[in-house]
């Protein structure tokens, strides 16, 4: 890991709201998607609830002195919209001057705020609206963005739209695992376009507020996809290269096209023509998409085996949070199977190949010149903790999964792809959706029933990435003057 990285690489971590702020109905908040979601039977393992989460909202200055111990640079954080407008109906001072406050916290410890304005939190009161199949939506996102920039726009500089559309459209509302828990294919297509279209609202209203305030020039805005390299499984294959073509259009292309290039794959229109996607995409929309964005966030987790054939008798049983009925969310393609490569998985049941990661980086520097800076803005792995009779945590798979992560992306800038930073997923144990309390991403330890916080051995292990890093970049910077 002794690498020299590049002047300004950013390292910090990343959460969301909904997990891990609790305080779920205080300070007059109501019903997120997930607050909803929770309540029907089946629908979270453990029927946990993200009420008390892990109490963010009462413990965030001794959170906040966490993270300047660790040595993040940066925190990744967002805003919930069902705090900042209850039900959309009205600006919550209330949960505005929380934020407010963890901006304050944040700059006081040194630390650069990361502001995610949907991280999956739509107010319940709009998902009874039709929530993002529903049109309108796109303009209240917009509108909830101008409430959080008026607060917090003269601290705050780095703004992301979205994190994850995949996730809170196809399989919010066609795959059925995540809030709403929806299981229609149009629904996850419609909610698909109109969160491109609330981004590109967003970013435009956004850019007039800072110029407005003189703050044009320092302001930074994007968005976060979770992307993925789909490998067929038999490259000589055609009906698997086919089958990693369709993984590759509506898990990638869907997002990056429209947002980069102003147009959508022609191929995934093919795929689900039946579904009548076009009639979505009014004029003038995709010039509203392509706003130009400063930059991309790169989620990654895991890179995709894929296979146009039945999933072999011997693959192990997937990994699911509950016996929930779900479908596919990859409409137009529900066939698509994701053979086991017999590699070793986390325990969300994800495989371990780091290497997709420098692979995809090095493929969208490749492919598309209109690419802005990335930013690895979650990469992680879930485990099964132990504690050990010392309370300690050493948890040796995740130590090794991102070093090996941090590695594939010093090895993707070697080969071009222009990456300014790197954010763990993340900061701290929570509630991971659908699973609950059962499944544990955090570099720190969280003790669901006393709230203790406890550095594991991966958070240690990062410190002292960002400490040898930051070291490098000290030296690097202090060269010249001794010439």
């Amino acid at each position: 890991m002794n690498r020299t990285w590049p002047a300004g690489f950013l390292w910090g971590s990343a959460t969301a709201a909904a997990q891990i702020e609790g305080a779920a109905h205080e300070d007059r908040k109501e019903d997120s998607i997930w607050d909803a979601f929770a309540r029907v039977p089946g629908a979270i393992a453990g029927g946990d609830t993200p009420e008390v989460a892990v109490d963010h909202y009462h413990r965030m200055p001794q959170d906040v002195a966490l993270m300047a111990s660790l040595g993040l640079q940066s925190y990744r954080f967002s805003t919930s919209w069902a705090r900042v407008k209850p039900g959309d109906r009205f600006v919550n001072a209330e949960g505005l001057a929380f934020y407010d406050r963890l901006v304050d916290e944040l700059l006081g410890a040194g630390i650069l705020p990361w502001l995610t304005l949907y991280h999956w939190d739509l107010p319940q009161a709009l998902e009874e609206k039709g929530g993002w199949a529903n049109r309108d939506t796109a303009y209240r996102f917009r509108d909830y963005a101008v409430a959080v920039y008026d607060a917090l726009g003269d601290r705050v500089d780095h703004w992301t739209t979205f994190n994850e559309p995949l996730c809170s459209s196809l399989i919010g509302y066609a795959g059925g695992e995540h809030a709403p828990g929806r299981r229609e294919p149009r629904a996850g297509l419609a909610a698909l376009h109109h969160q491109h279209l609330a981004h590109g609202l967003a970013v435009s209203e956004l850019r007039s507020m800072a110029a407005a305030t003189g703050r044009a020039e320092s302001l930074r805005v994007g968005i976060t996809l979770n992307l993925t390299t789909a490998v067929p499984n038999d490259a000589a294959d055609p009906v698997d290269r086919e089958a990693a073509r369709r993984i590759d259009g509506l898990w990638n292309r869907m997002y990056l096209e429209p947002l980069l290039l102003g147009a959508y794959p022609a191929d995934v229109l093919e795929d689900v023509r039946e579904h009548r996607f076009d009639e979505l995409v009014r004029d003038g929309d995709l010039t509203t998409i392509a706003q130009p964005i400063d930059f991309l966030g790169v989620n990654h987790y895991h890179d995709d085996n894929v296979s146009g054939h039945p999933a072999p008798a011997d693959d192990p049983a997937p990994v699911v949070p509950t016996a929930r009925p779900t479908s596919s969310p990859f409409v137009g393609s529900e066939y698509v199977t994701f053979p086991s490569r017999h590699l070793p998985t986390t325990a969300m049941g994800w495989e371990v190949n780091p290497d997709g990661l420098r692979a995809l980086l090095v493929r969208l520097s490749r492919d598309y010149p209109t690419l802005p800076p990335l930013y690895i803005t979650e990469n992680g792995a879930a485990y099964d903790d132990v504690v050990a009779e010392d309370g300690a945590v050493h948890d040796a798979d995740r130590t090794a999964y991102i070093l090996a992560h941090i590695d594939a992306v010093g090895r993707a800038i070697d080969e071009g792809a222009d990456v300014r930073g790197y954010f763990v997923w993340s900061l701290l144990d929570n509630f991971e959706w659908a699973w609950g309390y059962a499944k544990r991403f955090g570099i720190v330890r969280v003790d669901y029933e006393t709230q203790q916080r406890t550095v594991k051995d991966s958070g240690l292990a990062f410190a002292q990435v960002i400490a040898t890093a930051r070291e490098g970049e000290v030296v690097e910077e202090a060269a010249p003057s001794r010439v």
